[in-house]
């Protein structure tokens, strides 16, 4: 699974991220929203008897929200030792991306969607935003989401 990239799109822009942190891709299944939450974390999901968070990406990168639609989808992840589903405008494919085609991303203002980009990668002509995961969520955020119902 080395070099091997998950790429999902969020309007016409195009992200990755590693494979290795993907345990599965889910249709968009019902979501439990829990009050007082971050407005990127949509609420909680149950699958298979185990209570996952769930945050909309798109407005964890200061997005506009969107009405989902029938290729909305939730990205399973594990991130240190921890699940949180990602709900993605749609998945596109997985990619090779070698290391020689991974460049370090410029720093272009201090937007809060910067901190979570960590290079491009260049996959023939197109360009991918390769995100950080492990950056997605801050110490604080993560504690609050181990105190939500079912953690």
């Amino acid at each position: 699974m080395k070099d091997l990239y998950l790429c999902f799109s969020l309007d016409d822009r195009y992200y990755a991220f590693e494979v290795r942190y993907l345990t599965e891709i889910l249709a968009l299944p019902a979501i439990t929203t829990i009050p007082g939450t971050a407005p990127f974390l949509k609420g909680v999901i149950n699958i298979r008897g185990k209570i996952i968070p769930i945050m909309d990406v798109r407005l964890r990168f200061d997005m506009p929200f969107l009405p989902y639609h029938e290729r909305t989808c939730v990205l399973l992840v594990e991130l240190d030792g921890n699940p949180l589903g990602l709900v993605v405008d749609k998945v596109n494919d997985v990619v090779k991306i070698p290391p020689e085609n991974v460049d370090l991303a410029p720093k272009i203002g201090e937007s809060k969607s910067s901190r979570f980009i960590y290079a491009t990668g260049r996959v023939g002509d197109s360009v991918k935003i390769l995100i950080n995961l492990d950056r997605l969520l801050t110490q604080e955020e993560n504690l609050m989401l181990h105190e939500l119902p079912g953690n």
